[in-house]
């Protein structure tokens, strides 16, 4: 485990990056993380008090990373860019994605929505699974059951869910 102080930055005007609050992991630390790896990989530790799991760190370059600190971070450190934030992080290797059990059970009738879901890289399974865990009611948990069958069904990814279901409701 490695733990620093740094200063929470923001993006100015870059892309789709723009506004992100973020902070740096500067080179030697990342290759004391995962040594020799230049390619994304998730951390879990501690922003300050606040616990953290199953976060990715983006390489920037020169063998530099970012980490975004997003809007639950962020409330559950109650900082904003320019403020001192102590970082504890080591790699983050439980990364598995669980299934819940009525999904599954879907899977077993349709095996080729199945395919498709194990196709996917599993931060692409965890936006699903996270979606359909953080439903509050039974029904909208079901709700969203269905809809990522459907997705599965007709291979689309998250992203591309999320617009159909954006596109039904309109119509």
């Amino acid at each position: 485990m490695i733990s620093y102080d740094i200063i929470i930055l923001q993006f100015e005007d870059k892309g789709e990056k723009t506004e992100w609050t973020y902070i740096e992991i500067p080179a030697d630390i990342a290759q004391e993380l995962k040594p020799g790896n230049k390619k994304s990989f998730r951390v879990k530790g501690m922003l300050d008090a606040f616990p953290i799991k199953a976060v990715a760190l983006m390489p920037m370059g020169e063998g530099k990373f970012i980490m975004a600190i997003n809007a639950d971070m962020r409330k559950g450190i109650h900082k904003r860019a320019g403020a001192m934030l102590k970082v504890t992080l080591e790699e983050d290797t439980d990364t598995a994605v669980i299934l819940p059990d009525e999904l599954e059970e879907c899977f077993e009738y349709e095996p080729e929505a199945r395919a498709y879901y194990d196709s996917l890289a599993q931060g692409h399974q965890r936006y699903f699974i996270t979606w359909i865990n953080s439903a509050k009611t039974a029904p909208t948990r079901a709700n969203r059951i269905e809809n990522m069958f459907k997705a599965m069904l007709n291979k689309w990814d998250y992203g591309q869910m999320i617009r159909a279901m954006r596109k039904k409701d309109r119509s």
